[in-house]
């Protein structure tokens, strides 16, 4: 009895064969994309992050050289202290568990320094940083009409181009929003970042990098949107604040 449909078995051996053949690359194509798609990391329903203050300060010697106490110790770097713990946590999994030529992590000084965090590392270290007060940086000041406009874009994006508020998920002050579980809690606060290292960010998600994470595909559409001349303005704004610990 043969295996393929009646209308198959009119069409010529050859021709029946280069269809199974399809078939096979699309069930092969499927499994290849359901593949890729099982790296991404749902955040959507994230349980805050518990961990030993204590014990992060003492793991945390080798972070303070880049990352400072209260401050960074280079405008490229993000200020770690008064971060959201969920935000911290998860992007030193991000770091960790990222393929050796995934094109944004691999690049980065922080895989050698995670490389050998366990699960209980990360949550100590990021409660820790979490915990810190935080304390600016001196930075030089940008134009007032650059600081305006990334206050207005911030506060109530553009929607001639399609820009959203940025207040929506990090909330009017910067210091995140107040819905603190969920994918909520891993959205940073952004208030006196260095704007170096925004603009950075900004552009990487511009470029749709990272994307290994459901907040990530929230911020690359977002940051889709945005030319330099937004960016720049947002960072400005956000880096002439004065930080404070999250919500």
């Amino acid at each position: 009895m043969s295996i393929l449909p009646p209308h198959l078995l009119r069409i010529p051996i050859g021709s029946a064969i280069a269809i199974v053949g399809l078939a096979a690359a699309a069930v092969l194509s499927f499994a290849s994309a359901a593949s890729a798609e099982a790296r991404y990391v749902d955040l959507r329903r994230i349980l805050p992050i518990q961990g030993d203050v204590a014990a992060g300060e003492k793991k945390a010697a080798v972070c303070h050289a880049c990352h400072g106490v209260g401050a960074s110790v280079a405008p490229t770097f993000p200020r770690l202290a008064g971060q959201r713990p969920e935000y911290l946590y998860h992007r030193l999994v991000s770091f960790k568990t990222a393929g050796p030529k995934d094109p944004y992590y691999s690049q980065s000084p922080m895989r050698p320094q995670v490389a050998n965090l366990s699960d209980a590392d990360m949550r100590d270290l990021a409660v820790y940083f979490a915990a810190q007060a935080p304390t600016g940086a001196t930075v030089a000041a940008a134009p007032t009409a650059t600081v305006d406009r990334g206050q207005t874009l911030f506060l109530a994006g553009d929607s001639v181009r399609g820009i959203p508020p940025c207040q929506g998920c990090h909330g009017a002050d910067a210091r995140g929003t107040s819905i603190a579980t969920g994918q909520y809690a891993a959205y940073p606060e952004l208030r006196g970042q260095s704007s170096m290292y925004l603009v950075a960010r900004l552009t990487s998600f511009h470029k749709n990098q990272p994307h290994d994470t459901t907040n990530d595909f929230i911020m690359g559409d977002v940051a889709q949107t945005l030319d330099e001349g937004s960016i720049q303005s947002i960072a400005a704004w956000l880096s002439s604040l004065t930080p404070e610990r999250s919500l």
